[in-house]
C-alpha cells in the first residue's frame, strides 16, 4: 500500500479499523469472523491500533459466570472512547503549535479561537506522522492532502477514505474543540483529496472575528 497512516499500512488493519468504527465494543470473535484472520493476528493488529491511539480496549462487565471478554472500540474522543495515548499526543501538539506561533508570528490576528487552532495542530501532526503533507486553509477550513496516495487503490479506496475520515474526526474530537470533518470535496481527479472541516454551532465555535 502507498504512504498513509502507518498504523493502518496494511489493509487488514484498515478492515479492522473500519469494523470498530462501524460498531463499538467488538470482541475478538466478531473481528475474526468478519475478517477471516487468525485470532492472534487480529490481536496483533489491534495492539498496533491501540498503540497509535486509534482504538481503545475495555474489559466486559459481566453479571453471569464466565471469563469477561475484551471489547474494542474506535477512539472517538468521547468519554467512553477516549484514548490516553491520543490525549497525550494532542496536548503535546498544542504546546508545540503555541510555541511555533510565538516564535514565528504571522503578524495577523488568528481567525480561529485557540481550541480550534489546537485541533489543527493535532491534526497536522497526526497526518504528518502518517506520511501526508497536509496544507491547511484556516479561512476555508480545508485540509488539502493532494495527491492522494490511495488514488490507484480502486478496490479498497472507499473503505480507506471512510477510515481516514473517521481517524481525522477522532483526532479533532480528542483535541476538544469546535472543528469536525464534513467530508471530502467532490472531484473528477482521483488524486485530488481536499477534506472540508466545519465549525460546530456552539459558543466555542465562534471565531475571534465573529465575536468582535
Amino acid at each position: 500500500m502507498a504512504a498513509g497512516y502507518s498504523a493502518i499500512s496494511s489493509y487488514s488493519r484498515v478492515e479492522i479499523m473500519h469494523l470498530v468504527q462501524q460498531q463499538p465494543q467488538r470482541p475478538i470473535a466478531e473481528l475474526v469472523e468478519a475478517t477471516g484472520l487468525h485470532p492472534n493476528t487480529v490481536r496483533e493488529h489491534l495492539q498496533r491500533l491501540i498503540d497509535a491511539g486509534y482504538v481503545v480496549a475495555e474489559t466486559e462487565r459481566r453479571t453471569t459466570r464466565g471469563r469477561p471478554r475484551v471489547l474494542y472500540t474506535a477512539a472517538t474522543g468521547e468519554e467512553q472512547a477516549s484514548s490516553p495515548i491520543a490525549a497525550q499526543r494532542v496536548q503535546d501538539a498544542a504546546r508545540r503549535g503555541d510555541l511555533l506561533r510565538r516564535v514565528y508570528p504571522s503578524g495577523e490576528e488568528e481567525n480561529l479561537a485557540p481550541d480550534a487552532l489546537h485541533q489543527l495542530d493535532a491534526l497536522v501532526e497526526d497526518l504528518g506522522g502518517a506520511g501526508f503533507d497536509p496544507l491547511i486553509d484556516e479561512t476555508a477550513l480545508t485540509v488539502d492532502l493532494t495527491p492522494c496516495p490511495h488514488a490507484t487503490t480502486a478496490d479498497h479506496r472507499g473503505t480507506l477514505c471512510r477510515v481516514h475520515i473517521g481517524l481525522m474526526d477522532g483526532v479533532l474530537a480528542q483535541a476538544g474543540g469546535p472543528l469536525r470533518v464534513d467530508g471530502i470535496a467532490a472531484s473528477c481527479d482521483p488524486a485530488q483529496c481536499v477534506v472540508q472541516l466545519s465549525l460546530q454551532p456552539s459558543a466555542s465555535s465562534l471565531t475571534r472575528s465573529g465575536r468582535e
